[in-house]
């Protein structure tokens, strides 16, 4: 049995002070995205961890964990000699996630905290992740959440960003609009330029194979 972290209820806790948007409905949020992915949300998973490629043995964060899906997947991932931690501003998601680790015996780190001020030391970790949170954020906080990202990253470690896309058509802004707090002016398309003013090289951006979703993945 893998050991599991135990720490205080954070449904007990006070949200830290951010800017960023936060969800507090985190018991319906498993539903929301399935909505999203037309009942392929564990697909969605698998295919952002497989995107970061992450290495057995690696140690990985991932930002705004929300219910701890992608962490779950990426733990198989790194297996017994790696680690993964995960975070979100909303204690009600990190309550939610430590649920599901504990039902399923699984050893992560989930914990209260922001993007924009990560409780971790310079160069610890191999991977960076972030799954549908980047669009809650304001621009400086976007900025400021990618510099922390690189900060904390090793040497040669990889940052991926998986979110919503920019609409580009007429179908796809009225979706946009219904779904995604009234319309999206800015996309995970457009922020390779901030991942560069980071610091991240190699930066990449491209489809996901889900409808309205892409990816960009940078290098430290």
């Amino acid at each position: 049995m893998a050991h599991i972290h135990h720490q205080p209820d954070p449904r007990a806790a006070h949200p830290p002070a951010t800017r960023g948007r936060l969800i507090r409905w985190a018991r319906y949020y498993d539903s929301s995205v399935s909505i999203l992915t037309l009942g392929h949300r564990q697909q969605l998973r698998q295919a952002t961890v497989a995107l970061a490629r992450i290495q057995p043995g690696a140690r990985v964060l991932e930002v705004g964990c929300g219910t701890g899906d992608v962490a779950l997947v990426a733990s198989r991932q790194v297996g017994s000699s790696g680690a993964v931690y995960g975070i979100d501003a909303a204690p009600e998601m990190i309550a939610v996630a430590q649920a599901k680790a504990a039902r399923m015996g699984v050893a992560v780190d989930l914990q209260v905290g922001l993007i924009e001020s990560l409780a971790f030391p310079d160069a610890s970790f191999d991977v960076v992740l972030s799954s549908l949170m980047m669009h809650h954020l304001p621009d400086d906080l976007k900025r400021q959440g990618l510099a922390e990202s690189a900060r904390v990253l090793k040497p040669g470690g990889r940052l991926l960003i998986v979110d919503i896309k920019r609409p580009t058509s007429r179908l796809e802004r009225a979706l946009g609009h219904v779904l995604f707090h009234g319309g999206m002016r800015i996309g995970v398309q457009d922020l390779s330029p901030l991942l560069r003013a980071a610091g991240f090289t190699a930066v990449e951006a491209g489809e996901t194979g889900f409808p309205m979703l892409g990816f960009v993945r940078g290098q430290k």
